[in-house]
């Protein structure tokens, strides 16, 4: 198996997604995220960035890279992500509004809560590989 799999087939990718979502709804839950404006997506962020530094390791863990081919697939399993997360907030900022909640979303515990968190860490892990597909290819 390659580095460049397919982030839907390859194995470990669906491992490490589980365990980002699994681990996202269980604090989410137990109410372990906390309600406030910048405790609840730190936590969030902290999840969906350990998700990332895995995907960063296992690129450069299966094409064996050196100590240098290891910082550059972390920052750019990173940048991947970041770009990914900022995709993702523009497009659930617009479908939020269109919902018409009460009060935040947080304290309404509504569906689009647990499916917003689920499609924030598929998407983040989708641009994390992304970008090391095009790291790889210029590499």
């Amino acid at each position: 198996m390659s580095g460049g799999t397919d982030p839907l087939t390859g194995t470990p990718m669906k491992y490490i997604a589980l365990i980002a979502i699994g681990t996202l709804l269980l604090l989410e839950l137990t109410g372990s995220i906390p309600q406030s404006s910048v405790g609840g997506p730190l936590t969030i962020a902290l999840v969906i960035f350990a998700a990332a530094l895995a995907v960063g390791i296992r690129d450069a863990w299966l094409n064996n890279r050196g100590v240098l081919g290891w910082i550059v697939s972390i920052i750019v399993s990173f940048v991947g992500t970041f770009v990914a997360a900022e995709i993702g907030n523009l497009i659930f900022e617009a479908i939020l509004p269109m919902m018409h909640l009460e009060g935040s979303l947080a304290e309404s515990q509504h569906l689009l809560l647990y499916v917003g968190m689920i499609g924030m860490v598929l998407l983040t892990m989708l641009g994390s590989w992304t970008a090391l597909r095009i790291v790889n290819r210029l590499r």
